[in-house]
């Protein structure tokens, strides 16, 4: 049966970090400890609810995906077994299929985003300007209509409780460099292509998509911390897809969806989300597990 942590708590171990889902600890100068817990936010904050089970099954598709995609672009997984680096007296069930143990890197400074189809934020931009990040977009889209070709639409990096912005290729570039932005780019876009691919061919659309990455001390380029998660993406399911609506997804848009029926400001404190909504949520993150990466969850 799936666990459940809101928080972890592994005394010894230097905690680094504590994000929106992710616990951060160090191991040495070179690795880290990340525990994905079952935290959700939504709007960038933090619910009071947690998704029994979610970082289990977040972690078990972010290796899956990293291993598909070993050969495009390094990612920061060591392959040591989390076990092994458990302080004494953790219960190991609960951490063994949550957390992974990765290289420590320098993060990039920025959320890299590919977007195959025009919807959420995107979807708002484009209505008030025409373009998305810089990019100017044909004429006449409809909501969550297919891009002619997937684009590269980075955003800032918030902190908790402060909401993400997007923002244009040239002011990645002021912030981290023209090399370096390029090398972002180009990852982002190759890897959103390849799982476009092959979740498409399970009967998933992957409508967008947001990567970490990292780089090491010799300057190599990691991606990094999730990847293509329910968490990070859009997925809808092909046969429920129709242009001019938000269709319904396997994500926390599920949670979206009933936190925009509230009247709440999207700021902290977030409010309770009701036991149907979160049952319902983890049984969709359940499905897009098993039919992306044949892993089921008893």
């Amino acid at each position: 049966m799936p666990t459940t942590l809101s928080a972890s708590a592994l005394p010894g171990l230097d905690l680094v970090h504590r994000g929106k889902v992710r616990d951060v600890y160090a191991l040495d100068a070179d690795t880290l400890l990340i525990v994905a817990t079952d935290r959700l936010s939504a709007f960038d904050v933090v619910l009071p609810d947690p998704i029994p089970g979610k970082g289990e099954m977040l972690t078990q598709i972010s290796n899956f995906w990293f291993a598909q995609t070993a050969g495009i672009q390094p990612n920061h997984l060591t392959g040591r077994d989390v076990a092994s680096v458990l302080p004494s007296g953790v219960d190991t069930d609960l951490y063994a299929h949550r957390s992974v143990v990765a290289k420590r890197l320098k993060p990039v400074p920025v959320e890299a985003i590919a977007r195959g189809y025009l919807i959420g934020s995107g979807w708002k931009d484009y209505q008030a300007t025409g373009a998305l990040c810089g990019i100017a977009l044909p004429a006449g889209l409809r909501q969550a209509e297919r891009l002619p070709e997937p684009i590269f639409t980075p955003s800032t990096k918030a902190a908790v409780g402060e909401h993400d912005e997007n923002v244009s290729f040239d002011a990645v570039v002021e912030k981290i460099g023209g090399e370096l932005a390029e090398r972002v780019r180009a990852a982002t876009l190759a890897i959103y292509r390849f799982a476009a691919d092959f979740a498409a061919a399970r009967g998933i659309i992957i409508a967008d998509t947001k990567f970490e990455f990292g780089t090491d001390t010799e300057g190599r380029l990691y991606v990094m911390d999730e990847m293509l998660t329910p968490d990070s993406s859009r997925f809808w399911p092909m046969e429920h897809y129709k242009v001019g609506i938000s269709p319904p997804s396997y994500d926390k848009q599920y949670v979206r969806d009933y936190l925009e029926t509230l009247d709440w400001n999207k700021t902290a404190p977030g409010p309770h989300v009701p036991a149907a909504v979160i049952a319902a949520t983890a049984a969709k993150y359940a499905e897009a597990l098993h039919r992306l990466a044949g892993i089921r969850v008893d």
